[in-house]
């Protein structure tokens, strides 16, 4: 059998006497939408940083294409960040008001030192159409698109170093109903076509059963149920 594409054991986070996450464990596999779901202050969040050893938990293990992370040293952290991304919740303070969108979709290249001056413009401009947005768009800054186009750009940069797992933190709560079903077919169109594993944080019920495969229950910090919805996987078409 093959390692899970994220496995995650006894995962704790505490927060000063509180303790956020307690003792949580789940896997993901390749191509496979998890949803954690539950109220607010349930520790979805939290769950979703030290995932992305953002937040270093202080117990249990994160195990990302088999290899245990939460040992590692930021510089052994580093060449593996690109291939786990986020896309919050908040599209316009994802992106830096200061930048054009180009400009954010070409920053993940660069830091990462993928950035060729010959064939990087065309590759943010391949991006961008890969999420929907004109090319075109890339000239203008975050405040000159809408909420949706901005997601949408968010999506595209997390896409740049070519990820094998987002991490989803409420992406589509921010967005009125006819823009959030478009951005949560786009994001199904990209599983079905890269193959990517998403870890979805999300309180809406109704979104969790169109999208997930499976739901990971939380509540006070703890998994309290797994489920899988009727429907599984479905775009909200």
């Amino acid at each position: 059998m093959t390692e899970p594409l994220l496995d995650v054991r006894d995962l704790v986070v505490r927060y000063g006497p509180v303790t956020a996450v307690d003792h949580v464990s789940f896997a993901l596999e390749a191509g496979e939408t998890l949803a954690l779901d539950g109220p607010s202050g349930c520790g979805k969040s939290s769950t979703a940083l030290a995932v992305l050893l953002l937040r270093r938990p202080d117990g249990g293990e994160v195990r990302f294409e088999g290899r245990e992370l939460t040992g590692l040293t930021e510089r052994e952290l580093r060449p593996l960040r690109p291939r786990m991304q986020p896309v919050l919740q908040d599209p316009y303070g994802s992106l830096s008001p200061r930048h054009r969108i180009r400009d954010a979709v070409a920053e993940p290249l660069k830091v990462q030192g993928r950035w060729n001056a010959d064939d990087g413009p065309a590759r943010v401009a391949e991006l961008l159409e890969r999420v929907g947005l004109d090319p075109a768009y890339g000239d203008r800054r975050p405040h000159e698109l809408s909420g949706g186009q901005c997601q949408r750009a968010g999506i595209a940069r997390a896409l740049a170093c070519e990820p094998r797992l987002l991490v989803l933190d409420e992406p589509v709560s921010a967005l009125d109903a006819s823009v959030r079903a478009g951005v949560l077919n786009l994001l199904a169109d990209l599983q079905d076509e890269l193959g990517l594993g998403y870890l979805f944080i999300c309180h809406d019920r109704a979104v969790v059963r169109h999208f997930a495969d499976r739901v990971v229950e939380l509540r006070e910090g703890r998994v309290t149920s797994e489920w899988r919805p009727r429907s599984p996987g479905a775009a909200l078409r």
